[in-house]
């Protein structure tokens, strides 16, 4: 039996074999619905182009994809980068429209980071930042703590070189 308690959702404890186990759930909820929506987000630099090289340029791009999810009404859970590529973890909701999302992320990122930083245009290919092809995954695939691991790592990868 499933049951309520504040914004989780919790199943009632069971016994098997003796031993009581209670599983819990992080839940976000609308006016109708239940949910946990979890992505794991990758985007490449077109031709993988090294393009992340300064911490600068990397913060950049990590404020404007905040500032462009909270105007879709994503939390951005997680963001790295590597020198080639971003992984970002976010959580959505049932009504977001995310091939919308996923090109406003490309289409800003890419006029603003070449608008601040001019010197990324000599490594880009004619003015094309990012390859028009994405990852996204849900989250179910792994557990989140490990998906957060990983993301997390891209940085660490991105400035000892790996």
């Amino acid at each position: 039996m499933i049951y309520w308690k504040g914004m989780g959702l919790k199943r009632n404890p069971y016994t098997a074999g003796g031993n009581t186990t209670t599983m819990s759930y992080d839940l976000d909820k609308g006016y109708h619905s239940v949910y946990s929506l979890y992505y794991h987000f990758i985007q490449v630099v077109k031709y993988r182009r090294k393009v992340f090289t300064s911490d600068e340029l990397v913060d950049f791009l990590k404020i404007k994809v905040r500032e462009i999810a909270e105007t879709f009404g994503v939390e951005v859970v997680s963001i790295e980068c590597d020198k080639d590529h971003f992984h970002m973890l976010f959580k959505g909701t049932p009504t977001l429209r995310i091939t919308v999302f996923v090109n406003a992320v490309k289409t800003i990122t890419s006029r603003e980071i070449q608008r601040k930083f001019p010197e990324v245009k000599k490594v880009l290919c004619k003015g094309k930042m990012w390859s028009s092809s994405y990852f996204l995954a849900t989250s179910g695939q792994v557990t989140l703590p490990v998906l957060m691991k990983y993301v997390e790592s891209q940085e660490v990868k991105r400035i000892e070189g790996i």
